[in-house]
Order: structure tokens, then C-alpha cells, then sequence
């Protein structure tokens, strides 16, 4: 196997696996309140979350940054909740509407925590020189891009599916899926070794 395909496989697998589900939550959350229509939208938001997911690793890769791990596996449930939360206190405003500006900065910073909690195994499976660290992490990339837009367009799918043919309101929709994500995220919260 190639180098290419291994690390792409590492990115699809770091995002689809199962018992590491938080970034499937992420990615719920911050897409469950778009539709197919807002695409260039969900895309954007979709390359930031990666861009900074990217970004973190070459900085904990290079050593140009060091958080204590137990902190950012603490961050990275609060950003699924509060980007649960958000959607439900913007439920009823068009996605369309709203202003992306600052969900681009806001998913940006939570791609960066989320990077952060995948960097100690990433750096595990990384030999070489630095130089020789970069391809791997843009190979790693290109995989976490692809299991994101898969993840993306499965759940718009079922948004489309909820709306149409179940006939549930957007509204509804937006309301009971975050709140189902942040119903299982609480305790991911409590059970952090942030308290331990």
C-alpha cells in the first residue's frame, strides 16, 4: 500500500470510527441546521473545520505548541454542545441568512481543538525529519475532507428525507437533532478526566 493511501485511510478511519464518534457529532451539529441549497456554505464551513484540523497538527507535529491532552478531550465535547446549543437558539432564522463570517472563525477554532486531541497519535505513527512529516499530514487531509463531506452529505440527506417525505418541519428537525446530540454529549462532558 502507498504511503498516499495509508495516510487517507488514517483520515477516513480518524473521522468514521465508530468508537470515536465526537467528530460525526461535530459535523452533525454544525451541518443539521443547511440544506443541499446552502452548499458553498456547508462547503466552507466543512474546508475551515479541516483547514484547522490540519493547522493543529502541524503545530503539535513541529512542537510550536503544547496543550495538556486532557483539556482539549474536555474542548472538544463543549464545542459539540455549544454548537448544539447554538442551532437551537438560532432555530427559525435562515441558514442563508445568517452570517457566515463568524461561523468561519468559530469552526475554525474548533477544528484547531479537534486536531489538537488527534495530535498525540498522529505523532506516533509519523517518523522522520520534519520536512518528511509534511506530505503525510496533506495525505491525512485530503482523507479527513473526504469521511467529512461523506458524513456532510449523509446528513443531508436524512434532513432532506425528515422534511419531505416524514414532513417535519426544518424547525423541528433542527431542534430535535440537537438536542439529541447534546443529550449524548453531556456525558461525554461529565465523564471527562478534566474532574478526575
Amino acid at each position: 500500500m502507498s504511503d498516499f493511501l495509508l495516510y487517507l485511510q488514517i483520515g477516513l478511519r480518524h473521522v468514521l470510527d465508530i468508537n470515536a464518534y465526537d467528530h460525526v457529532l461535530f459535523l452533525t451539529a454544525l451541518v443539521v441546521p443547511y440544506a443541499f441549497k446552502d452548499w458553498k456554505k456547508v462547503l466552507t464551513l466543512v474546508s475551515v473545520f479541516t483547514l484547522g484540523h490540519t493547522l493543529a497538527l502541524v503545530l503539535a507535529v513541529y512542537k510550536l505548541v503544547s496543550i495538556d491532552i486532557d483539556l482539549i478531550e474536555f474542548l472538544i465535547p463543549v464545542s459539540i454542545l455549544f454548537t448544539a446549543v447554538y442551532n437551537l437558539f438560532k432555530t427559525g432564522k435562515s441558514a442563508a441568512k445568517s452570517s457566515i463570517s463568524i461561523a468561519v472563525l468559530i469552526t475554525l477554532f474548533f477544528g484547531i481543538i479537534h486536531g489538537l486531541g488527534f495530535s498525540n497519535y498522529f505523532n506516533s505513527i509519523l517518523a522522520g525529519t520534519p520536512s518528511e512529516k509534511l506530505l503525510p499530514m496533506l495525505q491525512f487531509a485530503v482523507g479527513i475532507e473526504l469521511a467529512q463531506l461523506a458524513v456532510v452529505i449523509t446528513v443531508l440527506i436524512v434532513s432532506f428525507l425528515i422534511q419531505n417525505f416524514i414532513r417535519n418541519s426544518r424547525r423541528n428537525w433542527i431542534l430535535i437533532s440537537s438536542s439529541i446530540i447534546i443529550g449524548v454529549v453531556i456525558p461525554m462532558l461529565i465523564e471527562s478526566e478534566i474532574w478526575k
